[in-house]
């Protein structure tokens, strides 16, 4: 997602800290003379368009790890503080994660009748005075721990201005600082850990990435410099509005009780009533949109959460949409794909600021493909300027071709009862009944159960950092609970009513947080156990699985780290597969789309399905332009699908949709589990679709051939570095998604990417031979006939096994024996091709693991797990079978 190759070239700015940077930032150049470079954040919602769950999640998970760190306690007892205007949507999102907590933000609007509790100055921001203006006073002057959340930790200048002030007037013991990324030099993070050791309070920090900014000498002349040269070159045009397209007011309805924000203070009472209220605001406007396909949620400088919460309502309904906000900050715009701020649209201010009117901005809108645009403004702001000829209304109509206006009552304290349940920081939130539920089950279910390293205590005067890589449970994709639920969605069936707190499930976990996939690749319905012990050795694993003391899927076998020989064995095999992968992704999907459903909702079975819908899905957008949606879902044998996961399918989108996809089958054991799981939930297809169908188990397939797939000759370093799934009850609840692990420390030996772009640059050369495969399949009786299943059963009679659990037949499958069970030996057919088994021959060489060639076989090769095996079992060479 790097966006920032235009000013690293031209300025030799660079982006230096951890590897999510890239995806978390781009770089524009400013038009202000304190700062020439932007970060501009691709997750935040401001300058970029972006999916509502992304931006919403990035936020609230943030709070959730506060929340860790402090304790429910000390929770309960905190006041989290967002800056203006950038940081308010995130901090009422970190707010709504932290749960316990009332929440403010500064503003740089007076509001008359309202007394000053403190206010600050930002250095280097283009506006710079921030006021405090809190409905209660005593919001400000409790002890407990103040949470500061900005969307940047530059130099700290406002942090310490912040606390500085608020220090002097109200003491507490112990701050805690939240950013999205923390970008300062050794020598601010030195100014600060000195500022806490003088005020005598600890200050941790949270952030979600590290790094650092590395500035040539005089950057900041350059960038001015080059500003100046591109504006020259590229005057502003006047939009022009095209007639018939005039903006169409919605009423939402907002409820009388409901802050427009946290500009007063916004308590845990205020999030519970805006939930209520928030599926009626979400129909009106679907109403409104009258059926467009790709919306834009633009909220307005400072009203940033109202909007984020009422485009996540409608992304939850299953519209297509993006969220960001205008700003007053003036950026220069460069329409170059290495740039991070593409177009600009300028329009005069329209809410009588009192440091008079001026210009404002509103990024990436012109030139984004939306069908609709929703402009959410307070009333303050539902002004003539607004409406102007040259007002952002007209501004959006000329490049939008439905404009939606909602205008949110703008909260003056004192005019109405706005605050059931305020209270203030010294005695800590009244949670109504239905707050304090939502949020201790949201912290019983995703929570307690990991078990991960707990940030130890801190004397007081030190300073403490915790970033993504080292926390529990960085679930950036979204861990929304009721507080953030607010949903519409189409009526499921009878069958499909969700639990009582089915509407607490979260959103899915996206990378960079969750796996090395890109956020749009897929979205993985599991739960994040990175930081609890999972792994045994791979002899007790099997010696508790076969004595029926655990499942497989209670515990992790030890990540395998293929030696240079093997890697040299992957790349190889993947550079002769790749074809004959690319045309099994095409012929599959092809047959999806034509026979299932013209915009299917992939769901692969993870974690072997999901490179494959990953590649179905680019097939889909290479061939056809289509964006399909992408899950990945737990399914265990013995144990079903996760029908939490089924749930939130079933919230968000038409079952009839969903098309369950996989790697291979072997003798259709998954396929059965699939089927008979699916039983209790009408509306879901039980038929999965799959690249390889060897054991004639499914319809919809891309090849019955037995071939080297070489996705499965590894493990999680093939597979967006996401672990098998886990299930077992101490970590998953009731109402809690199966689990998993993002191993972020393998990084290194990640190909995941290499994979899937190996594959996907094949696509033009198959395309054709796919046509035909496709037209011919068609056209087949493509009758399940079982011979696999069959096979494995003759199997297992003849060896002695008595158990098919115990055989595992095809390439894929043999390939996970040898990498995570106890092998016994293993069957190859004799003739099969070299390439498609030379690394299942390295394994079992590595393993001391004997290879038989049989006649007969339906597969390329078969796995035999050690029967009855307890740690004194031996091999098929009479000594003891060991790991390696």
């Amino acid at each position: 997602m790097w966006t920032g190759t235009w000013v690293a070239e031209r300025l030799g700015v660079e982006l230096i800290g951890d590897e999510a940077l890239p995806d978390l930032l781009g770089l524009a150049l400013r038009r202000n003379p304190k700062r020439a470079h932007l970060l501009v954040s691709n997750v935040l919602g401001k300058h970029v368009p972006q999916r509502p769950g992304v931006v919403y999640a990035a936020g609230h998970d943030l709070g959730v790890r506060v929340r860790r760190l402090l304790g429910d306690e000390e929770a309960a007892r905190a006041v989290v503080l967002g800056y203006a205007e950038t940081a308010t949507g995130l901090g009422h999102s970190v707010a709504d994660g932290l749960a316990l907590a009332p929440y403010l933000h500064s503003t740089r609007r007076p509001v008359a009748g309202v007394a000053t509790a403190g206010g600050f100055e930002e250095s280097h921001s283009h506006a710079t005075s921030h006021l405090l203006l809190p409905e209660d006073p005593k919001l400000l002057a409790g002890d407990g721990p103040l949470v500061l959340v900005d969307d940047e930790f530059s130099t700290g200048n406002t942090v310490l201005n912040t606390i500085r002030d608020l220090h002097g007037r109200h003491p507490r013991e112990r701050y805690v600082i939240v950013a999205l990324v923390d970008m300062r030099s050794a020598a601010d993070r030195d100014r600060l850990d000195a500022f806490a050791r003088e005020i005598g309070a600890r200050i941790d920090m949270v952030a979600g990435a590290t790094g650092t900014v590395r500035l040539p000498d005089e950057v900041l002349a350059k960038g001015q410099a080059l500003v100046t040269a591109h504006q020259s070159a590229h005057p502003a045009v006047p939009p022009q509005r095209t007639p018939g397209n005039a903006p169409v007011r919605v009423e939402l309805g907002w409820p009388a009780a409901v802050p427009d924000g946290g500009r007063h203070g916004f308590t845990t009472a205020h999030a519970a009533a805006l939930n209520d209220a928030l599926p009626a605001m979400t129909e009106r406007l679907t109403d409104a949109l009258r059926g467009a396909r790709r919306v834009l949620v633009l909220g307005f400088e400072e009203l940033m959460y109202a909007p984020l919460r009422l485009a996540l309502a409608l992304e939850r309904a299953g519209s297509d949409v993006r969220y960001s906000t205008t700003t007053r900050s003036p950026v220069l715009a460069v329409d170059d794909p290495g740039y991070a701020i593409r177009t600009r649209l300028v329009f005069p201010a329209h809410d009588e600021p009192a440091d008079g009117s001026g210009e404002r901005y509103a990024y990436n809108v012109a030139g984004g493909g939306f069908d609709a645009v929703v402009a959410v403004v307070d009333s303050v702001a539902d002004t003539p300027q607004l409406h102007a000829p040259d007002g952002l209304l007209a501004q959006l109509a000329a490049h939008v071709p439905h404009v939606v206006l909602a205008v949110i009552p703008s909260y003056t304290p004192g005019t109405t009862d706005h605050a059931p349940g305020q209270v203030s920081a010294q005695t800590g939130p009244q949670v109504s009944d239905q707050a304090a539920g939502q949020a201790s089950d949201y912290v019983a279910g995703q929570v307690s159960a990991q078990t991960g390293p707990q940030v130890s205590g801190h004397p007081t005067g030190q300073v403490s950092a915790q970033t993504a890589g080292s926390q529990v449970s960085d679930h950036v994709a979204g861990q929304a609970s009721d507080q953030a639920a607010g949903q519409t969605s189409k009526q499921a069936p009878e069958a499909l009513e969700a639990p009582e707190r089915s509407s607490m499930l979260p959103e899915p976990l996206r990378g960079p947080a969750f796996s090395s996939y890109a956020p749009e690749e897929v979205g993985w319905l599991l739960q994040d156990l990175s930081d609890v012990r999972l792994e045994a050795p791979t002899e007790e694993r099997e010696e508790a699985i076969q004595s029926g003391g655990a499942h497989y899927a209670e515990s992790l076998p030890v990540e395998y780290q293929p030696n240079a020989r093997y890697q040299e064995l992957f790349h190889a095999a993947l550079d002769a597969s790749a074809d004959r992968v690319a045309r099994a992704v095409g012929t599959v999907t092809e047959t999806v789309l034509a026979e299932r459903s013209p915009r299917p909702v992939l769901v692969s079975l993870a974690r072997a399905g999901t490179p494959v819908g990953v590649l179905m899905r680019r097939w889909a957008q290479a061939r056809h332009g289509l964006d399909l949606p992408h899950y990945a879902v737990s399914i265990v044998r013995g144990r079903g699908i996760d029908a939490n996961a089924l749930r939130w399918l079933a919230e968000h989108h038409d079952p009839a949709d969903v098309v369950f996809v996989d790697g291979w089958t072997g003798k259709g054991a998954i396929t059965r589990e699939l089927a008979d799981a699916l039983r209790d939930f009408p509306g879901f297809s039980p038929e999965i679709a799959v690249l390889a169908d060897p054991g004639s188990c499914v319809r919809t397939y891309g090849t019955r051939e037995d071939f080297l797939i070489p996705s499965a000759c590894l493990n999680s370093t093939v597979s967006g570095l996401i672990s098998r799934t886990v299930l077992r009850s101490d970590l998953v609840g009731p109402h809690d998604f199966h689990g998993a692990k993002f191993y972020r420390e393998l990084a290194g030996a990640d190909v995941s990417g290499a994979f899937l772009d190996a594959v996907a640059a094949r696509f033009d050369e198959v395309a054709a031979t796919v046509d035909a495969d496709v037209k011919e399949l068609l056209a087949a009786d493509r009758t399940p006939t079982w011979e696999g299943w069959a096979a494995v059963e003759r199997i297992s009679e003849e060896y002695g096994i008595h158990d098919v659990n115990l055989v595992k037949p095809g390439v894929g499958e043999t390939t996970r024996v040898l990498l995570r069970r106890v092998p016994w030996k293993i069957l190859a057919k004799r003739g099969a091709g070299a390439a498609d088994l030379a690394h299942v021959r390295l394994l079992a060489e590595q393993r001391g693991v004997p290879v038989e060639e049989v006649d007969e076989l339906p597969y390329s090769c078969v796995g035999l797990i050690h029967p009855q095996y307890t740690r004194g079992a031996t091999g098929a060479d009479g000594k003891a079978v060991v790991s390696q």
